[in-house]
């Protein structure tokens, strides 16, 4: 533990050096505060920087229009890709400061215009049950529309930023024709409506009301320390799609600084530190999430899974195909 906070103060010496005296960042999370709580501590902890954090599941993108300029917010933390693209396509973003730190995130989990930041990186996972299914280690997303899986597949909301991102990269690499098709095709081999969340389909494949299922990989982790969750998990295997082409589909979490940040230094100072590797891997390690900083390491956990091929299509580039997605979803009545 000694060495890790050495290591820490070394890694934000640099980019606190310029601020004078501890103020405060006023943070508006989408993430739940156990998930952050103990990264902010040690950025207090080594910056004198104290924090406050408004934590809500809805309704902070309207929070931040309504007050406008009065607005205390400082960084926006965000629990997935499409806040981040919300928060910068409705102005309530500002440009950051590109540092060699924040440099060292590869460009693909950065804006180009230095609004975003992507801080974690989720994987759109393919569970299948341990019992009622083969090798399903090959497998890749087109394979969800064949009709050897005629209900036999569970999945949350299609509209959920989850699903929307993965069916925004079909388009991406598919085409709006194809991915369509392909829609259908996955409709049709759905067990039930789509519902709940990422772990309610685990439990679907448990009870045997499915055998495959769309998740991210850090639910797993979840489930195998909730003594209630535990036997959902251990009746799955984890499959990362699409290793033998272009690689699985990366979803993030992230940060913006906000448009009217009263301490925008001090904000940069945090995110500087939340992209450092000193953070990035105390945000694995809590998290069970993929780090965005190539200097950083998943979770013992998380490496058991194995190594895996992702997606390097640029997130800029999925978020431009975000609004076709969301009009195939309603055009094949996928939700219904």
């Amino acid at each position: 533990m000694r060495s890790f906070l050495l290591t820490l103060a070394l890694a934000t010496t640099s980019f606190t050096a310029t601020i004078a005296h501890a103020e405060q960042v006023n943070i508006y999370s989408f993430r739940q505060p156990f998930l952050i709580e103990p990264i902010l501590a040690e950025f207090t902890k080594q910056t004198g920087i104290k924090t406050k954090v408004v934590f809500a599941k809805k309704g902070l993108i309207q929070r931040l229009k309504r007050e406008g300029e009065l607005s205390p917010a400082d960084l926006v933390l965000t629990s997935d890709f499409n806040k981040l693209l919300q928060l910068k396509e409705q102005g309530l973003s500002q440009s950051f400061e590109l540092s060699d730190n924040l440099m060292s995130i590869p460009v693909q989990f950065r804006d180009s215009e230095n609004q975003w930041l992507a801080l974690t990186k989720r994987v759109r996972n393919v569970y299948s049950s341990k019992v009622r299914t083969t090798d399903l280690a090959n497998i890749r997303y087109e394979d969800l529309a064949d009709a050897k899986f005629k209900g036999r597949i569970c999945t949350r909301s299609g509209k959920h930023p989850y699903n929307l991102g993965l069916i925004a990269s079909m388009i991406a690499h598919h085409g709006e024709a194809d991915t369509e098709t392909w829609l259908k095709g996955v409709k049709a081999n759905l067990a039930r409506k789509p519902q709940g969340n990422d772990r309610a389909q685990v439990k679907a494949i448990k009870e045997g009301l499915c055998d495959i299922s769309l998740g991210n990989s850090y639910y797993l982790g979840k489930m195998l320390q909730d003594p209630k969750q535990v036997i959902w998990a251990n009746a799955v295997n984890l499959n990362f799609p699409n290793q033998g082409d272009r690689g699985s589909h990366i979803n993030v979490s992230g940060a913006v600084i906000a448009k009217f940040a009263p301490h925008k230094k001090s904000a940069q100072a945090l995110l500087e530190f939340l992209a450092a590797k000193p953070a990035q891997n105390l945000y694995a390690e809590l998290n069970m999430e993929y780090p965005v900083s190539l200097q950083a390491q998943p979770s013992a956990l998380v490496k058991s899974w194995g190594e895996f091929k992702e997606d390097k299509l640029p997130l800029e580039k999925v978020a431009q195909y975000r609004k076709q997605a969301l009009k195939l979803i309603d055009k094949v009545r996928f939700d219904l």
